[in-house]
């Protein structure tokens, strides 16, 4: 593609996803905890395409609701083929001239640098009619198999149609393609459905630009993963696996230590910095930052979440979306961030929960010490100064503020402002009964005993 020629994307989405056994468009069900059709369009994005289009069938409101008009959709009812398929998105790219490549929206992972590789083929001096996208894998199974001649494609066939002689060829077709807008719909239109399914299948336009005497290629990936595609639960959690397998050896290679990096599960967007210790069976969501030299001890879950370099989290704490950990904070066992900062040096080391609050640099948050956040209606938040000590067990109910190098008595139940330097205990006065545990234990004794007798 030459930096003058647009491209227009059409992704295929219209179909039903029966095997997935789900109300959620197959093309929206999460890998690293993104939509597997927003890994492809990132991906796209790369290459910045002028115009995009998503061809649907079921499921037409999710994926509106999920693209907020970042492509225009067009319909595909009834489903007829993929040929069929593509043909629908002729009417939104009305008076287009550019290149099309012709994309899956259940195969996430086609790296920026194939499509590029594809487009390049479409430009080659001998000006193919279309570049097909192929993959040899150890099986080839039941795929379409490409028959060529070093690059140059001789026939496409289906599975179905193919002869002994063609199955055993192990050039198989992806599917995805490259062709000219020109050339793209006048093909379609000559597509016919005479095959053992009787449906319009794309890759018969090869057939008709041979044909034509017209030249068509196959551009290999050397990843047959790069273009797996995702038809069912258990092909969804094998693409995880793999996705997840390479981002554990990323993180190793840029210098990050994890333990345990099989039980470590990274999100799309994660990000790491170096000298990162990461013990077993940490999970990272979307939106988690991580800076130098922090360590995050064994069964953590953290999400949304920005951590400073020095931070220590854990072992069993989670982090929530607005959880911001400055330099040297540390949170400890069972303890839960959300929507909280923890400034510089500050500790909540067990068992507390932390919410829509503000805690000073050098705080000290106790055992058991939890923000009281919402009234059932509503959040508010809690600030907490500079060095303040707040004793275990305590309730601080927001919205409230605690001063610097305050003092809140353990067991306390605050709901009013504590000053600067301030001690605050709230809970009510001791009662001391002098002898009345001895008393209780010799009647109770004597009572089983008669119980007994």
């Amino acid at each position: 593609m030459s930096a003058e020629t647009e491209l227009a994307v059409i992704v295929l989405a219209a179909g039903k996803g029966t095997r997935m056994k789900s109300d959620l468009h197959k093309v929206l069900h999460p890998i690293a905890g993104r939509p597997m059709l927003e890994h492809l369009l990132a991906s796209v994005a790369q290459l910045a395409p002028a115009r995009q289009v998503v061809v649907v069938g079921s499921g037409r409101d999710q994926l509106e609701a999920t693209l907020k008009g970042r492509a225009a959709l067009a319909v595909q009812d009834p489903q007829l083929g993929t040929a069929h398929a593509v043909q629908q998105a002729e009417g939104a790219l009305a008076g287009f001239a550019g290149d099309v490549l012709v994309m899956y929206g259940d195969v996430p992972f086609v790296a920026p640098d194939t499509m590029r590789a594809m487009l390049e083929r479409l430009h080659d001096t001998d000006e193919p009619a279309v570049v097909v996208l192929g993959f040899a894998p150890d099986d080839a199974l039941h795929y379409g198999r490409v028959i060529a001649v070093g690059d140059r494609i001789v026939k496409m066939v289906e599975y179905k149609d193919a002869d002994p002689d063609e199955r055993a060829c192990n050039l198989c077709n992806s599917g995805l393609m490259a062709v000219r807008a020109g050339d793209l719909f006048a093909l379609l239109a000559r597509v016919g459905n005479d095959n053992a399914q009787g449906e319009y299948y794309l890759p018969d336009v090869v057939n008709i630009a041979l044909a034509d005497g017209r030249v068509c290629a196959v551009v290999t990936t050397e990843d047959p993963d790069e273009v797996a595609g995702i038809n069912s639960r258990a092909e969804l959690a094998e693409a995880e696996a793999r996705w997840q397998q390479r981002r554990r050896r990323a993180a190793m290679d840029d210098g990050a230590t994890l333990t345990a990096p099989e039980t470590v599960w990274f999100a799309w967007d994660t990000q790491l910095g170096r000298d990162v210790l990461v013990e077993p069976n940490v999970v990272f969501g979307p939106g988690v930052t991580v800076a130098d030299g922090v360590k995050i001890r064994a069964f953590c879950h953290l999400e949304g979440a920005t951590l400073a370099s020095g931070v220590e989290v854990g072992p069993y704490a989670r982090l929530r979306p607005g959880a911001v950990l400055e330099e040297q904070a540390k949170v400890g066992n069972f303890v839960e961030v959300k929507k909280s900062t923890m400034g510089k040096g500050a500790k909540a080391n067990h068992l507390s929960y932390i919410g829509d609050a503000e805690v000073g640099a050098g705080a000290n948050i106790g055992a058991g010490t939890i923000t009281c956040n919402y009234d059932g209606y509503f959040k508010y938040k809690t600030i907490i100064g500079e060095r303040a000590f707040i004793g275990s067990n305590s309730s601080l109910v927001a919205p409230v503020r605690i001063g610097p190098d305050a003092i809140v008595g353990a067991g306390s139940a605050v709901t009013r402002d504590v000053g600067a330097g301030e001690l605050r205990i709230v809970r009510a006065d001791q009662l001391v009964k002098p002898g009345w545990a001895d008393r209780f234990h010799d009647a109770m004794k004597k009572k089983k005993a008669e119980k007994k007798g």
